[in-house]
């Protein structure tokens, strides 16, 4: 089976520029056209915001990271809140400093379950405050004339009734009417076949983990060479999950909310969280995922971004502020607002069903701090799934006419390529002790001069498969 892949694989070795209206272009995926009912013409692209992280932050924290993420195509927040008792007093913030932006820029709910509780039936008070307090709020997201809300889990609460459906139904929804009238598109990890089960109960469904390939592990994957990795590209930005949820959906009439992440790796001890893996996010897997859902537009109502701010998962693309989840060990020094471009770039494609063209040339450009195979000092030991990530720098180059980009990773490692307008994809082998390095040069003359201080450890002093991601201004 892998050799099928790896055949496919070749199409997605150079992945060169995409402008203009959206067109044929393949994408792996199984969906038929007849199976699918046409969505409406309004776009969101919204990013997870980790309330949790805000502790220390003040309404100019607040105000800088909404007209941050509006200046690269991002409408909104999901503000993912849990049980501290200081969090109210941030969502309150957010939404007086969306407000004050003047931008239009707008907020939700996203309720995580697994912080929350949710056994008894006055559990459900705090959430239907939540939706109250803000539903008449200008900078509140209403969708389809409803106060739009969401959940990060929550497929086993009950709140004190004989079912989750019933639950949700009598304690959340049935409660909240008219400007308070709720359409709700949760994040339930079930599977697609018991989406039927909640007719009348959600309004939609958000795919969280369609955002990575986390099918594919160190054990579902029979070979680990360096070699047989690239056969895995062909799982980077597949639809089939979307499709999944989607052809579930639309016997319902209900709406899809895809995910969409540039990266994914986690590192606590199992004296804390107990997460330490990763999922692959190789092969340019950002701006991949972005080409599938554009390529699926009018099956896809929101794309939601994770995150911005989850800081102990390694997928955040704003800055790093606030109060970190103990993850300063993998954080600190890693700065991901590189990404922001893309997303501005990806996000208006989304939306608006055309490539925008490019005006300023810029490269982002990232890899990972040390070899997959590096040993460390660290008694948390490596990721679980790190032996099916490879070692190379991934480049993205927004050009604003054709020119040449030349990649190094070393004095006798670099390749020269041919670029044209708008955005190509490029990568290099990176090998222990390499850099970084991307030249663009147009007409002889050198546009951009790329190399950040920058080394691949093979002797890291602790494992950390995080992202290093540098952008030219």
């Amino acid at each position: 089976m892998l050799l099928v892949f790896a055949l496919v694989a070749l199409l997605f070795v150079v992945d060169f520029g995409i402008s203009g209206p959206i067109g044929n272009a393949p994408v792996f995926n199984t969906m038929s056209s007849k199976s699918l009912t046409k969505r409406g013409s309004t776009k969101y692209v919204v990013a997870h915001f980790m309330v949790g992280n805000t502790y220390p932050y003040t309404l100019q924290n607040w105000s800088s990271d909404i007209h941050l993420a509006y200046q690269n195509g991002i409408d909104g927040f999901a503000l993912n809140v849990g049980r501290d008792s200081w969090q109210p007093q941030q969502v309150a913030n957010a939404f007086q400093a969306a407000q004050q932006s003047g931008t239009g820029f707008k907020l939700f709910l996203s309720f995580d379950m697994t912080s929350l509780p949710c056994d008894s039936a006055s559990d459900a008070a705090t959430l239907r405050n939540y939706i109250t307090t803000y539903a008449s709020h200008p900078n509140h997201l209403i969708y389809n004339g409803r106060v739009f809300a969401s959940t990060f889990s929550g497929e086993s609460c009950h709140f004190g009734q004989g079912s989750v459906q019933s639950g949700w139904s009598t304690q959340f929804l049935q409660q909240l009417s008219g400007e308070n009238a709720v359409y709700f598109v949760p994040s339930f990890f079930v599977d697609t076949s018991a989406f039927q089960g909640f007719d009348g109960v959600i309004n939609g469904m958000f795919n969280w983990n369609s955002g990575w390939p986390t099918q594919l592990t160190a054990s579902s994957v029979p070979n680990f060479a360096s070699s047989a990795l690239s056969s895995l590209a062909v799982y980077i930005g597949a639809t089939v999950s979307d499709e999944q949820y989607i052809n579930a959906l639309n016997p319902m009439g209900a709406s899809y909310m895809a995910a969409v992440s540039p990266w994914f790796f986690t590192h606590y001890s199992p004296q804390t969280y107990n997460k330490n893996w990763i999922y692959l996010s190789d092969e340019h897997l950002y701006a991949k995922r972005w080409e599938s859902l554009i390529r699926i537009r009018d099956q896809v109502d929101i794309v939601q971004i994770a995150s911005w701010n989850d800081f102990g998962e390694s997928h955040y693309i704003g800055p790093i502020e606030g109060a970190q989840p103990n993850s300063q060990a993998w954080v600190n020094g890693f700065n991901h607002t590189g990404w922001l471009s893309m997303t501005s770039y990806y996000a208006t494609a989304f939306k608006t069903g055309t490539y925008p063209a490019v005006s300023k040339d810029q490269i982002i450009m990232w890899s990972r701090p040390h070899p997959a195979s590096a040993t460390a000092p660290d008694p948390v030991g490596p990721p679980t799934n790190h032996q099916i990530t490879a070692d190379k720098i991934w480049a993205v180059v927004f050009a604003a006419s054709p020119a040449t980009v030349t990649l190094s990773t070393s004095s006798s490692e670099s390749q020269t390529f041919d670029v044209g307008a708008g955005a190509t994809k490029l990568s290099l082998p990176i090998n222990p002790g390499g850099y970084m390095k991307a030249v663009l040069q147009r007409n002889g003359q050198t546009v951009i001069d790329l190399c950040p201080s920058f080394s691949f450890n093979p002797s890291p002093p602790s494992y950390n498969f995080n992202a290093f991601v540098v952008s030219s201004s």
